[in-house]
């Protein structure tokens, strides 16, 4: 009783009071000074998928502690590898920070998006750096509320976009950034995403399968409903449905159409092809053109439901002007196949493209990538300048190095040696990716079997206050939902 008594009273100081009222009891964990061969001690939040290499990664740098995942198969198999198996393992992180929270220096968290930031929140403002997957967060808000609680306690951060620790994609940077393709006018990104399910009517519930069931079977369909629940019964034993959900919407569970992996396509879960991929893609182009702040957004797509994301999108951003670049569009495209006209690429001397790559055209000259993170490039019309930038400390991958930049970062109490830190670079990148989701909602009709559809609504855009600045006009709703999410009791946003 003890114990579930203790657990209440810190639910309900982290959700409600804060991180303050916990300075004096020693839950909050201060910059401590290290000794030179003292390890750090880390939690990893989220082991399977790309958790599973985030918290290998990790424990090539510190000491595990403790392990949290919802999925009791892949926590228990995880704690079982080298370096975890004196992790404490956990399903819920809240429990992990009320135990370990006073002794753990850095935090990885890799779950599903809707989870980033309550999971990373909660870490940071117990003075816990943090190493989070990308996209950084699930809404736009939640990217400018980490960035600031970032700033507010001085916690050394890293979003899981490696590829900027690529000396390539550095390199890349600074040759844009030198002025080598003149004025600058227009950037394309396009990628082969989804690989996961999207597109309308996906979601399976018991009711409806029972209805197909019968449908196709009258007379087998009660042994074929038992036997389904039997299935999600035996699954249920193994995950932990109600820390998945977390602070979405509740609904039904059910085997393979959201954990592990399909969960990307969903509006309540994820943040699409465009979220997915766009951290990586933009990495380039948002360091070296300033794609900060859009003004507005408008997408077309093959068509949603409002429940799962389109299986394809269009989405076309427009930057205001800056005191280094005139006002330029960035256009997105997302499937296999999808890209900009080829005519936009011979124009510039491209005539094999990638299904995934990055185009930024100059007045002098065009920067093309092959690559998701611009790690291979090539520029044509113009020749490479001498440029300096700060390469990589090479630890084997791009991975690798990424993640120890969090750990050197920490160290040296240098949060900027992170060059994806949620302040400088992770934070603003998000809020612009995640824009685009806003066109792609209001752009839900699609063409006829599965086309392309006409241009949605445009969604303008104050970034400085996070506002829909032409919402009262829009006839698509609930537009506004996608800026600010609200947590349920027991989770805390602000």
């Amino acid at each position: 009783m003890r114990r579930r008594n203790s657990r209440r009273q810190f639910m309900k100081n982290v959700t409600v009071a804060g991180v303050g009222a916990y300075v004096g009891h020693g839950l909050v964990n201060p910059d401590r000074v290290l000794s030179a061969n003292e390890e750090l001690n880390v939690a990893c939040i989220g082991v399977g998928g790309k958790g599973g290499s985030d918290s290998s990664n990790a424990s090539q740098f510190g000491n595990v502690v403790a392990i949290c995942d919802v999925d009791r198969n892949t926590l228990e198999s995880k704690g079982k590898s080298d370096k975890f198996t004196n992790a404490e393992k956990f399903t819920d992180y809240r429990e992990l920070l009320e135990k370990h929270g006073s002794k753990i220096d850095l935090c990885t968290v890799s779950t599903p998006d809707h989870m980033h930031a309550p999971a990373t929140l909660a870490a940071m403002r117990l003075g816990i750096g943090c190493y989070t997957q990308k996209p950084l967060t699930r809404t736009i808000y939640e990217a400018r509320l980490l960035a600031t609680v970032a700033a507010e306690k001085k916690v050394c951060t890293q979003m899981g976009n490696q590829g900027t620790a690529l000396d390539s994609s550095r390199e890349a940077i600074a040759q844009i950034k030198s002025g080598v393709l003149g004025t600058l006018k227009e950037v394309f990104a396009w990628s082969n995403r989804p690989v996961w399910a999207q597109g309308p009517d996906r979601r399976m519930t018991m009711q409806k399968f029972a209805a197909q069931a019968k449908m196709d079977d009258l007379e087998n369909a009660p042994k074929i409903i038992d036997k389904k629940k039997e299935e999600i019964a035996k699954a249920l034993e193994r995950v932990d449905w109600k820390n998945w959900i977390g602070v979405a919407p509740n609904r039904e569970f059910w085997p393979g159409i959201y954990h592990t992996f399909q969960w990307r396509g969903w509006w309540d879960f994820g943040s699409g092809a465009l979220g997915d991929m766009a951290c990586h893609q933009l990495t380039v182009p948002f360091a070296s053109c300033g794609l900060r702040d859009p003004i507005s957004v408008q997408a077309k797509s093959t068509g949603h439901d409002f429940d799962s994301f389109p299986a394809s999108a269009v989405i076309k951003f427009e930057f205001p002007e800056t005191s280094e670049r005139p006002a330029i569009p960035f256009w997105w495209y997302d499937r296999k196949g999808n890209k900009p006209p080829m005519e936009v690429f011979e124009k510039h001397g491209i005539t094999k493209v990638s299904d995934s790559g990055v185009m930024i055209v100059g007045e002098k000259g065009t920067f093309y990538s092959s690559d998701d993170y611009c790690g291979v490039y090539e520029l044509k019309g113009v020749g490479k300048v001498k440029t300096d930038y700060e390469k990589a400390e090479n630890k084997g991958n791009n991975d690798l190095n990424n993640m120890y930049e969090l750990f050197r970062a920490k160290r040296a109490n240098d949060p900027k040696i992170a060059k994806s830190n949620f302040v400088d670079r992770a934070g603003p990148l998000t809020e612009t990716i995640l824009l685009g989701n806003l066109a792609v909602w209001a752009a839900a009709t699609g063409g006829e079997k599965g086309a392309m559809g006409e241009w949605g609504e445009k969604v303008e855009w104050d970034a400085k206050n996070l506002k829909v600045t032409n919402l009262a006009s829009l006839k698509t709703p609930h537009v506004a939902d996608l800026i600010k999410p609200k947590y349920p009791e027991g989770y805390r946003l602000d």
